[in-house]
């Protein structure tokens, strides 16, 4: 059983000229103990994604239809003092900026007794011991004398594990990590990578793991969703769509991996940009970049359908059997 479903979920702007929608009508689960990479250009809805899951979309922003399910439970919609029981408990976050999740005024101790507090049933003596516990884990040294320290008495990459550590002081079932190692230098880029896998399969916590960083993806995730333009482009088991996409926009993400082993002068690109949130193109939303851009790609827009080993919304793959459900899908989304 899935412990994170996510069903046509759709989010939403509203704004003078009309109401935007940036993030329309995707799907996706995870399992317990899998971890999921969500790539795709800046502006796809990767962040936004994540932000609907845990109950952090900024007003106006709001989910306008669709449904977020942990263990069965929708917990969107919930009310906001309900929600904030489940975040920190069941689903734990983690940041790009680690500093945007620590209080600058308080010490990283009292910042992790605090939370087990709030969520476990343990008194002070017992909170500060799994605290130490947690540094510990997430290889911060000497951690039974640095819980007294301020966050600025950390380096970038120890934050981000006090980070990791408080997210997961409540013992929490899913963890959303929103560029983790963004603002690290690549050997702790690795070592974080390297944490977040043991963590994860050690706690056997499901982590959904947002990223730019391809490399990341490949080392990290189990599958891979690839998002563009606020849709589900291609989702699979990460060595499929990394050595065999089926999808164009995931092609030529792979295409402009630099690969030391190749003998090029330049990397390849994809021509244009990600469309604005009040000019998503109809039909398939890639079509003005893609190279194989069929005529039906400008009027009806794709489901993910079966490609190979993965699933993507493109008309290359039709075997003739996604129409019926794509005007079905369109309908349920329009609605």
């Amino acid at each position: 059983m899935s412990l994170l479903q996510v069903k046509n979920l759709v989010v939403e702007f509203p704004h003078r000229r009309g109401t935007l929608r940036a993030i329309d009508g995707i799907s996706f689960d995870i399992a317990p103990g899998e971890i999921l990479g969500v790539v795709g250009e800046s502006g796809a809805g990767k962040s936004l994604t994540g932000a609907a899951i845990i109950g952090l979309l900024e007003p106006p922003g709001r989910i306008a239809s669709g449904e977020v399910l942990l263990e069965g439970q929708k917990i969107n919609g919930l009310p906001a003092h309900q929600m904030r029981h489940i975040r920190g408990r069941r689903i734990g976050a983690i940041f790009q900026d680690p500093l945007t999740s620590l209080n600058p005024l308080y010490t990283i101790g009292r910042q992790l007794t605090e939370t087990i507090l709030a969520h476990l049933p343990v008194d002070a003596a017992e909170a500060r011991r799994r605290a130490i516990a947690l540094l510990e884990d997430t290889g911060i040294p000497a951690a039974a004398e640095r819980i007294d320290h301020y966050p600025h008495q950390f380096s970038g990459g120890m934050r981000q594990r006090v980070v990791i550590a408080l997210a997961l002081a409540a013992e929490p079932q899913l963890i959303v990590a929103d560029e983790p190692t963004t603002a690290l230098d690549v050997s702790i880029q690795a070592q974080i990578i390297q944490l977040l896998k043991r963590l994860c399969r050690e706690r056997g916590a499901a982590v959904m793991l947002i990223t730019h960083d391809m490399g990341v993806i490949a080392e990290t995730c189990d599958r891979v969703a690839v998002m563009y333009a606020g849709r589900i482009a291609e989702i699979g088991p990460v060595r499929e769509v990394i050595h065999a996409p089926a999808h164009p926009y995931t092609r030529g993400l792979m295409a402009a991996i630099p690969d030391i082993g190749a003998d090029r002068e330049r990397l390849h690109q994809i021509d244009g940009a990600m469309p604005r949130l009040n000019a998503i193109p109809t039909g398939c939303a890639y079509h003005p970049r893609c190279p194989q851009a069929q005529d039906r790609c400008h009027r009806e827009r794709p489901v993910l359908m079966a490609a190979n080993a993965t699933r993507a919304a493109c008309w290359l793959n039709d075997d003739g059997t996604a129409s019926a459900a794509n005007a079905t899908t369109s309908a349920k989304v329009s609605a």
